[in-house]
């Protein structure tokens, strides 16, 4: 029975009940609002877990290239490399390395602001801070509880990949300028456990700039804090030549200068050592010497720096 013949029936109910004229009531039509609604059972909610949202996508983080070093040749050309740790020439950058090492770890009223910065470099070119700056991060890496890192900040005129048998590489200036969004792209791993290099990378006019810029205040402070055991080693340009070492050695910790034996005069020394004033600690190594002595270790032409007596000097 329909809505509407419902109502005609409570009206004709009313209509015996009350003896009214018919005509003095109006039917009652429902709207669809006073229709009764079906009953709807409530729809249970959806676990979460019953169905599983898919994952944000995540970007993959940059892995470093490895590469390889041909370490007998390393070896034969002269440089430090772990197969052959006790030669002559690896224990004098032990000795070379400690209070280095030392510093970079000292704690309390000792302690060395960016001690874990070592920057290479020297008075004028020749003398020999790229041999030194590569023998240094190897000898590093053959630490048992730090890693090492050689950049090649001689942006100008680079040479550590050459020294190293390896080919031209992106690096230190393309992230600087913006060529390379991360630093991982431009890292290399290499065979030597615990080492490696970041590359001086492309040539650029403004390298000065670049150096100076707070885009290389936060690489610096990226390289040197994302590993709480790394040593940084930098070959730099030589002081008298450009700026960019005088501007990279503002960010530096210790600086060692390299000395050519009986070539650099010391007018040369003392006005590369005034461009450098800034660096908490300095100090020296004496390059190419042919005498032996204290401070010529196995008739090797290196010594951790000399006085005028000709025995074992560290620079202040």
């Amino acid at each position: 029975m329909s809505l509407i013949e419902k109502a005609a029936q409570r009206l004709e109910k009313l209509k015996q009940a009350a003896g009214d004229d018919v005509d003095a009531f109006e039917p009652a039509v429902a709207t669809v609002s006073d229709r009764p609604q079906p009953a709807v059972e409530p729809v249970p909610a959806v676990q979460s877990s019953a169905v599983p949202r898919p994952a944000p996508m995540r970007t993959n983080p940059v892995v470093s290239r490895s590469v390889t070093i041909d370490l007998e040749r390393l070896h034969h050309i002269g440089m430090v490399t772990p197969e052959h740790s006790r030669s002559a020439l690896a224990e004098e950058f032990r000795v070379i390395k400690r209070p280095l090492l030392h510093n970079a770890t000292a704690t309390g009223p000792a302690a060395v602001d960016s001690g874990n910065l070592i920057m290479v470099t020297s008075a004028l070119p020749g003398e020999g801070k790229s041999f030194t700056a590569v023998n240094l991060a190897i000898s590093m890496a053959m630490e048992l509880d730090h890693t090492g890192l050689l950049v090649d900040a001689d942006v100008s005129r680079p040479s550590i990949l050459r020294h190293l048998g390896l080919a031209p590489e992106r690096g230190l200036m393309d992230v600087l300028s913006g060529e390379v969004d991360d630093l991982g792209e431009v890292l290399l791993r290499t065979n030597i456990e615990k080492l490696s290099i970041l590359p001086a990378g492309m040539p650029h006019p403004r390298a000065t700039e670049l150096l100076a810029s707070d885009g290389m205040n936060q690489l610096l402070e990226q390289i040197a804090n994302r590993y709480p055991d790394r040593i940084v080693v930098f070959d730099s340009p030589p002081l008298l030549v450009t700026t960019e070492a005088r501007v990279l050695a503002t960010h530096m910790g210790q600086i060692v200068m390299v000395v050519e034996a009986e070539r650099t005069t010391q007018g040369s020394v003392r006005q590369a050592l005034a461009t450098i004033e800034s660096c908490p600690v300095k100090l020296m190594v004496l390059n190419k010497s042919r005498r032996s002595g204290p401070g010529s270790y196995y008739g090797y032409g290196y010594g951790y720096g000399y006085g005028a007596e000709g025995g074992p000097q560290q620079a202040a």
